[in-house]
């Protein structure tokens, strides 16, 4: 069977997360279904990511075996009619080796963080960005990020409900930058724990507003005690930006 990799943007508002769950709506539903109005099949898409409920996409990759070979660019436009009126796209279709796999073979997930710093309430950003009234220092924010890099115990920054084998993750980037009213917050690693990018984003909230220091973060960081985590980050204002192979 034809295996396709998928480039995939969607917003996650509307949506109980990527996972199928029985009676919810999930982008990997609405996905299964517009397949099955397409070329008539049930089939299993596979993802990178099982983003949460309300977490967008920008780069999500999936991967989906078909029974007939397709042109790619008539799965992608065949998707895209069959997507409407869901808020999902597919960007992007490539014929793929059958030892491809979106989700075990990728060696890093990019993950954007957007807080808008400002008193204004949100209109075009509503439900897509974390508004922040109070005024962040994001150059202090970006100080104390870089002690969280590297090989550590990321219990702190871990959901209770994480299934991950071991709460040790690798790292590799997480930069705090602020571009007029929006701080940017972007990380890097081979894999992530369940709710790690949230939690981080919400402890170095407590950074730019001036209540912890960088060492009360490594401190939070060294204890591996989830109640030393700063307020989780809403939903909203995350996006899987793009996964590496």
């Amino acid at each position: 069977m034809p295996r396709y990799k998928l480039i995939i943007e969607y917003d996650g508002t509307p949506f109980a997360g990527w996972q199928v769950q029985a009676g919810l709506p999930t982008v990997q539903g609405v996905l299964a279904e517009a397949f099955r109005r397409f070329c008539g099949e049930a089939v299993q898409v596979s993802g990178a990511g099982r983003t949460d409920a309300g977490v967008h996409a920008t780069g999500q990759v999936a991967h989906v075996d078909l029974a007939r070979e397709w042109r790619t660019d008539t799965v992608r436009d065949a998707m895209t009619a069959q997507l409407r009126p869901h808020p999902v796209a597919v960007l992007q279709a490539e014929r793929v080796p059958d030892s491809f796999d979106a989700r075990f073979s990728a060696t890093k997930r990019h993950y954007l963080y957007r807080i808008v710093n400002r008193r204004p309430d949100l209109a075009l950003d509503r439900d897509r960005a974390w508004r922040i009234p109070q005024k962040l220092d994001a150059q202090a924010m970006h100080g104390a990020a870089q002690r969280l890099l590297g090989k550590h115990d990321f219990s702190t920054f871990r959901a209770a409900e994480c299934q991950a084998a071991s709460p040790v993750k690798t790292l590799e980037q997480l930069d705090v930058a602020q571009v007029g009213d929006e701080i940017r917050v972007v990380t890097s690693a081979r894999s992530f724990l369940h709710h790690q990018v949230r939690s981080m984003v919400g402890s170095l909230m407590r950074v730019g507003e001036g209540r912890w220091s960088a060492d009360d973060l490594e401190a939070a960081l060294n204890a591996a005690d989830r109640t030393r985590c700063g307020p989780m980050a809403p939903a909203s204002g995350l996006y899987l930006a793009a996964v590496s192979y």
